[in-house]
């Protein structure tokens, strides 16, 4: 059944939390955040798509939704005809299942579109991918979760691998001496200087942010830009928890030439407030206060400075910076898996793929 009412609503955001009882590694998300991220007016994603979300309900029991979405800014970007599902979830019966993809291509084809992809939780700039390897531990900050059912039911139902996206882990705190020599060698050579970021000039570090997210990540596969909107209300949200040592702007002869981000993992927190409300904040902040997990989702360069070695000077700064902040676990990532250069990167500097999370084609 499409969703068409705020109560209807309120029983697509609350079925993960029934759904996932008993699984001790996913993490609740704040209800009032999904509400944002799901709602019109709110996440200007909206700005430039659409969505239909749909429930599964059988008996007056939810047993699963999913939503069917409409992105403008990837089919301007790519100027193909794949339209977007997301926000999956489903107890583990094939037709039900098939029944939420059935909705939301029914939809999709309705507009045209030739291919459904996904899943996308929204877009490729929000969660997505389908949790396919690594189901032993939980997922980091902003990253997916799902049991190993899911991959039957995707499968069975036609959906074949279009991409995987990795995720690395680094379980050790101390900077690999080589490294450490690697970046004072590149910072002497190529002349490129590091700095924090500034909070007490956040609104033009953001605007920094703005001109080199879309120049450094413009020929990623399916990839689709970020509007000034989307970056502003993004930093608003993570404002709270940033540390300002995590992020770092790289400069040579004055002129910003890449950026990295890694934060603290909120999820460690969100852990203790099972059913999501408003009321279990108090906890979570007390909780937050011992975090030593970090994740680094967003590290790049402009094109003419990407094998200038910026990255491992990035890497070591925030990995050097982490450790005297007591963070003593990161995830790096995701990455995608045939970007070699920075896959490459990733094992040299010590990290391992711990996680597959996988992005799903299905004809209409």
């Amino acid at each position: 059944m499409p969703v068409t009412s705020g109560r209807d609503l309120e029983r697509f955001i609350g079925f993960p939390y029934e759904h996932y009882r008993g699984d001790p590694l996913w993490v609740p998300p704040l209800r009032m955040d999904v509400r944002t991220l799901l709602t019109a007016g709110k996440n200007p994603f909206f700005e430039h798509a659409a969505a239909q979300y749909y429930l599964a309900v059988r008996n007056g029991r939810t047993v699963g939704r999913i939503a069917a979405i409409k992105n403008d800014a990837h089919t301007h970007e790519h100027q193909d005809r794949v339209g977007f599902y997301g926000f999956f979830e489903c107890v583990n019966e094939q037709p039900v299942a098939n029944a939420l993809f059935d909705a939301a291509g029914r939809w999709l084809a309705d507009k045209g579109f030739l291919v459904m992809r996904g899943p996308m939780n929204p877009s490729i700039n929000d969660e997505c991918g389908l949790l396919v390897a690594g189901f032993d531990t939980p997922p980091a900050l902003m990253m997916p979760h799902n049991g190993p059912s899911y991959v039957a039911l995707h499968e069975s139902y036609g959906f074949t691998k279009a991409k995987d996206l990795l995720a690395f882990q680094s379980t050790s705190s101390q900077v690999p001496d080589r490294i450490t020599r690697v970046a004072k060698l590149l910072a002497e050579r190529q002349g490129i200087t590091l700095r924090p970021l500034d909070m007490k000039r956040f609104r033009e570090e953001v605007e920094l942010v703005k001109m080199l997210y879309n120049q450094a990540w413009e020929r990623n596969w399916g990839f689709v830009p970020l509007t000034g909107a989307e970056i502003d209300h993004l930093a608003k949200q993570l404002r709270p928890i940033v540390v300002p040592d995590l992020v770092c702007f790289a400069q040579r002869a004055g002129q910003v030439i890449g950026f990295a981000v890694a934060l603290p993992d909120l999820n460690v927190a969100l852990k203790h407030n099972p059913s999501g409300r408003i009321w279990g904040l108090p906890k979570v902040l007390w909780y937050a206060r011992r975090i030593h997990r970090c994740r680094i989702p967003l590290l790049g360069a402009l094109k003419e400075y990407r094998r200038s070695g910026v990255d491992a000077l990035m890497y070591h700064w925030i990995w050097s910076k982490g450790a005297k902040h007591g963070f003593t676990w990161g995830e790096g990532g995701w990455i995608l898996e045939d970007n070699m250069p920075m896959v490459n990167a990733a094992l040299q500097l010590g990290f391992h793929p711990y996680k597959t999370y996988r992005i799903y084609d299905k004809p209409l």
